[in-house]
């Protein structure tokens, strides 16, 4: 399943939603490349997540015909991996995706792209070093030092600028030009919604559509998330679809979270950054559990993910069986932490999947609710709760109103059965008798009582003769 912030990714700086001061400010700075380099070479994009810095960054590339070379530097952090790529793409010259050569004079341009810029540490704590943490340093220095000697423009992409600019970061106040984004309005982003609804056919309530827009708080891939959890496997979209989104946290969705898990080692960040996730262990396990083989390709990644898995799962059981809740810190270390150090690389897969298992009972919720609501008048007349007339009568009740139908119809007048309730009882098998027994016009068939004594005593008298049979 495509990822739909992906695929309804912005391709040009028009398309972006909301912050339109800052989309004109940043298309200004790349015209001002095209007559050599600016005084400000690079240029900081900052604001929260999901509110759309990266898209501005790639759209404004296509735009100007730029290729884009992006570094994630919660990835790699260390002053090495910087130079490597990022000041190495940044004093060369460029070749199109051809692989021709274009030169700066003729406008050829690489647009460096430095994601998650706010993640970069220049000191570490000796007494946590660990060997990918031995040169984790350096990294705000190389990238100041790039946009020093840079023949090509920079992009740094934060949501804390704060955090960027401190312990060596200061000198990239002078160096670089700051542009802040904000939550787009609720109305931007409705339309937005609109708009893929009418490009996957959706038809949804107005209703709905704004609600998400307001749930978002300007966390436009959250919002869209949201759209296409809800049109899975449905192309009608109303109020009662809303209950699916309990799962999922408004500033930090559960997307991110996966990315932070795949993608990186730092169980402190991850573990930081989990906190804000409003989900139970429950429904994050499903999610790793669901795309951690289209994550980790390599076979011993993948074994230990699992095994980190399967013990969190131990520790999920115990919690309920227990009701000890100070368990669940365990598990959530074992099930992120340790699915995250399980890999010996990072793998280039950005798409996740819905839990198959949420999916299923999704789609399944429309019959438990059938369900509950034949046990509740089941019960009543039985004088028992609905855990026992599920459990005692409810298969047996089944059986004879399917196999029965005057007794079917008997019941149907007797409980007001519904429709949606009679197809339940019948089954899919049986789903042909639903109309003889929904039809006003026929009528239950009544047997008299003479036929009734007379066939009381035929059988007594079978039975007579089994017996007499039996004896002899």
């Amino acid at each position: 399943m495509e990822d739909w912030t992906e695929k309804y990714r912005p391709k040009s700086l028009d398309d972006i939603v909301g912050n339109e001061r800052a989309v004109i400010e940043l298309r200004k700075w790349a015209n001002s490349w095209m007559n050599g380099a600016p005084k400000k070479k690079a240029i900081i994009l900052s604001g929260k997540p999901g509110i759309g810095k990266t898209s501005c960054a790639y759209a404004l590339a296509n735009d100007f015909g730029w290729i884009p070379i992006e570094l994630n530097t919660s990835d790699a952090r260390n002053a090495t991996k910087i130079k490597n790529i990022a000041t190495f793409g940044a004093v060369n010259e460029t070749f199109d995706n051809k692989g021709r050569f274009i030169s700066s004079k003729q406008g050829g341009r690489k647009l460096i792209i430095l994601d998650e810029a706010d993640n970069l540490y220049e000191r570490i704590n000796t007494s946590e070093k660990t060997d990918n943490d031995l040169s984790d340093r350096g990294g705000k220095k190389a990238i100041i030092d790039t946009i020093k000697i840079t023949n090509q423009p920079i992009i740094l992409i934060v949501n804390d600028y704060y955090n960027l600019i401190k312990g060596g970061g200061e000198s990239l106040k002078q160096i670089c030009t700051l542009l802040k984004f904000y939550d787009p309005y609720p109305n931007q982003i409705f339309n937005l919604l609109k708009r893929i609804c009418l490009k996957e056919g959706i038809t949804a309530d107005q209703s709905v559509l704004k609600t998400i827009s307001d749930r978002c708080k300007g966390d436009i891939r959250s919002a869209v998330n949201d759209l296409q959890s809800l049109s899975l496997d449905n192309k009608q979209i109303n109020s009662n679809t809303l209950s699916v989104l309990g799962y999922r946290d408004r500033e930090k969705d559960i997307f991110n979270a996966l990315r932070e898990i795949f993608k990186t080692k730092k169980t402190k960040v991850i573990r930081e950054s989990l906190s804000h996730l409003d989900a139970d262990p429950k429904t994050v396990i499903l999610w790793i559990n669901e795309n951690i083989p289209n994550e980790y390709r390599d076979f011993n990644d993948l074994t230990k993910g699992y095994d980190s898995l399967s013990k969190a799962d131990i520790f999920l059981g115990r919690t309920y069986k227990v009701q000890n809740y100070g368990l669940w810190s365990y598990a959530c270390d074992i099930m992120n932490g340790g699915v995250a150090v399980a890999k010996s690389r990072t793998y280039p897969n950005d798409k996740y999947n819905f839990p198959s298992w949420l999916r299923e009972q999704k789609s399944s919720k429309t019959n438990r609710d059938v369900r509950e609501q034949i046990l509740e008048k089941i019960s009543k007349s039985a004088h028992n709760s609905n855990k026992k007339s599920k459990d005692f009568l409810l298969n047996y009740f089944s059986q004879i109103f399917r196999n029965d139908t005057n007794f079917a119809i008997k019941m149907k007048n007797k409980f007001d059965f519904s429709e949606n309730e009679i197809k339940y009882l019948l089954g899919d098998e049986h789903s042909q008798k639903l109309k003889s027994i929904t039809n006003p016009k026929v009528k239950i068939k009544e047997i008299p009582i003479e036929d009734q004594k007379n066939e009381i005593e035929e059988k007594e008298s079978k039975e007579d003769i089994q017996q007499s049979l039996f004896d002899f």
